[in-house]
Order: C-alpha cells, then structure tokens, then sequence
C-alpha cells in the first residue's frame, strides 16, 4: 500500500444545525471546523484514505446533515464513516448511501475494500466490563456523561452487527482495520467481548473515538495480542487527523 491512513472521529459538524456548535463545551473547541479544516489538509493528500469513526453530524434529518457531508466532501482524500451515537440524520444505509458525496462511503454490516485494506466496523455501545469516569474531568457543560446503564439489548446487536461485518473482512488484506464510535475495551486493555472477537478475526487495528473531556497526562489504550487500540477523538487529538498506517 501506497497511500496513507488517517483517522478522526467525533467531528460534530453543524453546518447544518448552527444552533448546536461545540465551542459552548470550553476553549478547546473554539473554532474547531477552521482548525479541523486546516490540519486535515496539511496531512491528508488526494490519493489518502480518511477513517471517521462516528459522531460526523448534529443534524437531525439527512437532508440537513449534507451541508456538513458536502463540508467532508471538499477535503482531500476518500473517507469512509460509521455512525456514532449522535448521528440523528443516519436512516437506512440505503438511503445514506443515496445521498453521500462522491468521496464518502459508509459501513454498516459490511465492509469497505480500499488499496489492499479491509475496513469493517459499528458503533457498539455502553458496556458493563469497563468504565472511563475515572480519565474524564466533568466540568460543567462538559461533553462527557457519566457512564450510563449498560443497554444491554443494544449492545448485543451491536456486537452481532460487529460480527457481521467482521466476517466479511478480507483475510488476505494488508491490513485490516475496524472501527467503533464506542471504545471497544478499556483504557489498561484488560480483555473484553469486543477485544476477543478483533483477535479471532485478526485485526490489526481498532479505532474509535466517542470519549471526551479527559484528563491530561493519562496512558490509554495501545497494543494487545495483536491488536492496536487507538482514541481518535477529534478534541483528543487537537483535531489533527492521525496516521494509523502508510
């Protein structure tokens, strides 16, 4: 492979609802689609591919969120995006699907093939075997929630969507990359029911985004048999697209 690999999750754009921008949430969101667009066309070239791990849009209804497709569409790269817990707009993957800019592709129970890659993936949900309370500080306002009851009904379609897309992954791929909007193991990567199910199905890495409001200084996520864990929380990454691979 050529070409690289970015990736960047939790844009929030509002283009489309205006009236939900994220700057209310502190300083580090200030003017956060100006440095957003500027970081990401330092980094990414024409012939990259972009990973946008879910939460792309505030918009409630798909014909208001492709302003901010429109938005995506105009950087460089070929991106390709899951849905994330705040993706309201997202109705049937047909119907998206219908409506994406020519750049754009999305996965839901399916996989994406790009330049020898296998890229798979779902948004997951809320688990009881790991928390983030502790690396989050809750100020006012701020982003982050509390972690709420394990949906326990969710999460276990989301897995069984998870594994839809993760058995058709290309095995003789390059790599073979997933992506998650809700983090698939805990920080200390102590094993999960996610975590096995990337390692039986050897991929090589995982990222997610979804977390906000953390703390500094903290050690989070990295390597575990196999599989590189990685947070690409736009705010997390000063909203500077990260390179997973080249």
């Amino acid at each position: 492979m050529k070409n690289k690999v970015w990736a960047i999750a939790d844009l929030h754009l509002c283009f489309g609802a205006p009236e939900k921008s994220m700057e209310v949430f502190g300083p580090e969101w200030q003017n956060y689609t100006d440095r957003l667009k500027l970081e990401w066309e330092k980094r990414v070239a024409p012939e990259d591919l972009v990973l946008l791990a879910g939460d792309i849009s505030w918009a409630l209804r798909l014909e208001q969120a492709q302003i901010d497709l429109r938005w995506i569409d105009a950087l460089p790269g070929t991106k390709v995006m899951i849905r994330g817990n705040h993706d309201y707009w997202w109705s049937s993957i047909s119907k998206v699907r219908g409506a994406l800019p020519p750049s754009i592709h999305a996965i839901q129970n399916d996989v994406f093939n790009w330049e020898g890659l296998s890229i798979g993936g779902t948004r997951l949900w809320d688990s009881d075997e790991f928390h983030f309370d502790s690396y989050i500080d809750f100020k006012p306002r701020a982003i982050s929630e509390k972690q709420r009851p394990c949906g326990s009904k969710i999460f276990k379609r989301e897995l069984e969507r998870l594994e839809l897309s993760l058995k058709q992954l290309d095995q003789k791929a390059e790599h073979r990359l997933v992506m998650t909007h809700y983090p698939p193991i805990g920080a200390d990567l102590a094993s999960s029911t996610v975590s096995k199910l990337l390692e039986n199905y050897h991929v090589d890495v995982c990222v997610f985004g979804h977390l906000h409001s953390l703390k500094g200084g903290q050690k989070m996520f990295g390597e575990k048999k196999g599989v590189r864990y990685v947070l690409t929380a736009a705010d997390y990454l000063e909203f500077k697209p990260l390179m997973i691979c080249k």
